[in-house]
């Protein structure tokens, strides 16, 4: 699992049909200090997250698969929570 924030949202008139209906969201990489990496994905939405939010996503496409319940789905990267708080010694 990856700790991300969302900086964007991606809009398409066509895609594949198992993209109907979804939110695609761009999610930038954080490091264990809640700094950018310089990374990002591109990620489905299951949360209801926003731009800004600090969120926790899975980037490997059988677990994401997994989650949709599609083992066929053409899928990679999934949002499975919005964080609220991270404490770290």
């Amino acid at each position: 699992m990856i700790i991300g924030k969302v900086s964007g949202a991606i809009h398409s008139t066509i895609n594949h049909q198992f993209y109907e209906g979804k939110r695609l969201l761009v999610v930038d990489y954080l490091d264990k200090k809640g700094e950018p990496t310089g990374e990002y994905v591109i990620a489905i939405d299951t949360v209801d997250a926003g731009a800004g939010e600090t969120v926790l996503l899975i980037d490997e496409g059988n677990s994401a698969r997994q989650i949709v319940g599609d083992s066929m789905a053409p899928l990679r990267s999934i949002i499975v929570g919005i964080i609220d708080d991270i404490h770290c010694e």
